[in-house]
C-alpha cells in the first residue's frame, strides 16, 4: 500500500531520544466533492491528499510531528524531529513487525473511482430538480455529493502493522422555503462506509423529497408551546442525545482529566436499568466504523452502560495507558495532520422491548419528535439543549399535528435515570463529530424512548 518506507528504520529513529511508544501512521485519501446550489453546480471538486504523521509517547505525553511528503528521507527527518526533544539514549531497540490481519473489513460494491463524474454529477442534479419542482415557496436548495478512499497504514513500537481502506459515501440535502418573510429549513443526510450502492436502496429524488417535506412542513405548522412534559423520541430522531449527552462523557480524556459528569463512577448506576449503551465501529456500511482504528488497533464492540451500570470508556492508546488497561479501538483523527484522540465510532442505545405504538398510547399530553437537530452539552454537569426539527403533539395516546421552534433541554445523567420505556426498534442517523478542532465521521442511534418529563422551549403559554 505504500512503498519505499522502511518503518522498522523509521521507528527506530522515533525512539532514539527515549519514549515507551512510537507509531508512524501513513494515509492517502482520494476525495471528490460535489456541490449544487443556487439551482447550478457550484464545484466539482477531485484530489488525492498524502501524508505521514510521527508519533512518540514518553513519560504519558505525546510529541507528534507530520509532514506531506511521503518520501523516506522526509520522513525519517520527522521520526528524527519528535525524537529530538529529549537527548539521545544508547540503547538496543530490536523490532519485527508483523501485519495484523482485521476481523472485519469494508465491503463496497460500487467504488466511488469507479463512478463516473457525469454520473456522480447527475445523482446531486437529480435531487436538486427535484426538490426545486416541490413546492413555489421553496426559494433554496443545497445538495451534496462527498466520496472518499482513504488508504491507511500504521505500524509501532509493539510490532504491529496494520492496514485498512475505508470507503465513505455522504449525500445531504437542505432545503429552505418561506412565504412573507417566514423561512423554515429541512435537512436529511444518508450515507456512511459504502460506494454508490447508496442509491440502490435510496433515490436522490427520496432524499431530496424528505428534505423538502419537512420544510414545508414546518412552515405550515404552529409554533411549539412551551413547558414541562413527557416527550417521546422517536427512533428516527437519530442518536443526537446520546452522543452529546453521554457519549462525550465516556470518551476516556474527559473522565480522566475531570470533565465529565462521568467520571470515577465505573460500576456505578447512572442510568435507568432499561439503558445499555454501545460503541461499536464494527457495524457494516455505518458512518463511523472502520477495521483497525486509527492507531491500528482492532475494532470491538464496547458495552459503556449495561443495564444502567457504566462499565467504561472509550480509550486510545494514551489514555489506555495512563489507566493501565487496553485500548478498546478508539484512537481516531481527521487525518494525518492531527494525533490521535478517544473518540465515538458507530453509538447507541440498545433495543428495549416495548412497542413503540404503546410508547406513544401510554401519552396523554406531550412531545413527539420525529427527527433532532443540532444541540449544545456541558460534559462536566451534562446540561444539554437541542433543537427539535421535526416534531409533532401527541394528544391522549395519537400523534397529532406538527409543531416547530421546539427544543428540548434537560440533564443528560439525570434523564438516563428516568427513562421508563425503551422500544424494540432502533434508527441511526450520521453526522461529523467535531473535538479538539478535528472532526471525524460517526453514526448514532436509539430506539423509541419515553422521558417521563422535560423541558420543551417554545412559545410562552
Amino acid at each position: 500500500m505504500f512503498d519505499g518506507i522502511d518503518y522498522t528504520k523509521v521507528i527506530k529513529r522515533a525512539l532514539s531520544g527515549g519514549g515507551e511508544f512510537a507509531d508512524i501512521y501513513l494515509e492517502r485519501s482520494y476525495t471528490t466533492s460535489i456541490v449544487c446550489e443556487d439551482d447550478k453546480i457550484e464545484r466539482v471538486i477531485s484530489g488525492v491528499d498524502i501524508g505521514a504523521g510521527i508519533r512518540v509517547i514518553r513519560n504519558l505525553k505525546t510529541l507528534y510531528a507530520f509532514t506531506n511528503d511521503l518520501d523516506e528521507k522526509a520522513v525519517l527527518n520527522i521520526a528524527g524531529t519528535v525524537s529530538s526533544t529529549y537527548p539521545a539514549e544508547d540503547r538496543e531497540i530490536t523490532l519485527n513487525l508483523k501485519k495484523l490481519s482485521p476481523d472485519n473489513k469494508c465491503i463496497v460494491k460500487l467504488p466511488p473511482d469507479k463512478i463516473k463524474t457525469d454520473e456522480k454529477v447527475s445523482y446531486v442534479t437529480r435531487a436538486n430538480n427535484y426538490a426545486r419542482k416541490k413546492d413555489p415557496s421553496i426559494c433554496q436548495a443545497r445538495v451534496v455529493l462527498n466520496a472518499m478512499v482513504k488508504q491507511i497504514l500504521t505500524a509501532n513500537s509493539q510490532d504491529e502493522i496494520a492496514e485498512q481502506e475505508i470507503i465513505r459515501t455522504v449525500f445531504f440535502v437542505h432545503v429552505v422555503v418561506g412565504t412573507d418573510g417566514d423561512l423554515q429549513t429541512g435537512y436529511e443526510a444518508y450515507g456512511g462506509t459504502l460506494g454508490f450502492e447508496l442509491f440502490e436502496d435510496t433515490s436522490p429524488e427520496e432524499i431530496a423529497d424528505i428534505a423538502a417535506s419537512r420544510a414545508l412542513l414546518m412552515l405550515k405548522s404552529p409554533r411549539a408551546k412551551g413547558g414541562k412534559m413527557p416527550v417521546v423520541l422517536g427512533s428516527n430522531a437519530g442518536g443526537t442525545m446520546i452522543h452529546e449527552a453521554v457519549g462525550h462523557g465516556l470518551e476516556a480524556d474527559l473522565a480522566q482529566q475531570g470533565l465529565s459528569v462521568y467520571s470515577g463512577k465505573i460500576n456505578e448506576k447512572i442510568a435507568s436499568p432499561l439503558i445499555t449503551v454501545i460503541d461499536d465501529p464494527t457495524i457494516p456500511q455505518k458512518n463511523g466504523s472502520y477495521s483497525f482504528d486509527d492507531e491500528g488497533v482492532q475494532s470491538r464492540s464496547i458495552i459503556l452502560v449495561e443495564k444502567g451500570i457504566l462499565k467504561g470508556y472509550l480509550y486510545d492508546r494514551l489514555t489506555a495507558m495512563k489507566d493501565n488497561t487496553d485500548s478498546t479501538g478508539n484512537g481516531r483523527r481527521e487525518s494525518y495532520r492531527f494525533r490521535p484522540i478517544p473518540r465515538m465510532s458507530n453509538t447507541y442505545i440498545a433495543s428495549g422491548d416495548t412497542l413503540p405504538q404503546d410508547i406513544v398510547k401510554s401519552v396523554d399530553r406531550g412531545l413527539y419528535v420525529e427527527k433532532m437537530g443540532g444541540g449544545q452539552v456541558n460534559t462536566v454537569n451534562g446540561d444539554f439543549v437541542f433543537e427539535v426539527s421535526e416534531g409533532y403533539i401527541i394528544d391522549k395516546g395519537e400523534i397529532g399535528h406538527a409543531v416547530r421552534g421546539a427544543t428540548i433541554s434537560g440533564n443528560g445523567p439525570k434523564i438516563l435515570q428516568e427513562i421508563d420505556m425503551v422500544g424494540n426498534d432502533l434508527g441511526f442517523g450520521i453526522g461529523t463529530c467535531g473535538k479538539d478542532g478535528q472532526g471525524t465521521p460517526v453514526a448514532d442511534a436509539q430506539p423509541t424512548l419515553h422521558i417521563p418529563e422535560i423541558i420543551v422551549g417554545g412559545a410562552a403559554t
